[in-house]
């Protein structure tokens, strides 16, 4: 494949993803519920993606360069936490008691719920097996 094939391929996924992400947008500005756009937006592409309306391969390798590039977008969030040292310097300890907490919560959290959808999908539901460990199809 040439570099302009791979090119195209990738803006193509990105233009998918950001469509999904303005779907996102405007549910978040339609439905009068406290719940991020960036969630409905991964909730519609989770959707996409178990009903094949989109194919893993049209949108895994822009998704996979994304997360890749996603520890670069904490760098301004850091920035902010340091600028506004002075406004945190009084609950910094119920932050620094709380945060350990929930990060355990949420691990557990999340490892029970994987073991359960895995014991769901070998009690013989139908997996997804991906030949030679490749999900897309441009190689």
């Amino acid at each position: 494949m040439s570099r302009g094939d791979l090119v195209v391929k990738y803006f193509r996924q990105f233009v998918i993803i950001m469509f999904v992400t303005c779907i996102g947008e405007v549910l978040h500005y339609l439905l009068p519920l406290p719940i991020p756009a960036s969630i409905y937006g991964l909730a519609v592409m989770l959707v996409l993606l178990m009903t094949r309306a989109v194919k893993l391969e049209n949108v895994g390798r822009a998704a996979d360069l994304l997360v890749e590039l996603m520890p670069l977008m904490f760098i301004p969030a850091g920035v902010g936490l340091v600028a506004s040292w002075t406004d945190l310097k009084c609950i910094l300890v119920p932050v620094l008691v709380i945060t350990p907490a929930v990060t355990v919560i949420v691990m557990i959290v999340t490892g029970k719920t994987s073991d359960w959808l895995l014991s769901r999908t070998e009690s013989g539901r139908e997996t997804a097996e991906v030949p030679d460990g490749k999900a897309y199809d441009d190689e």
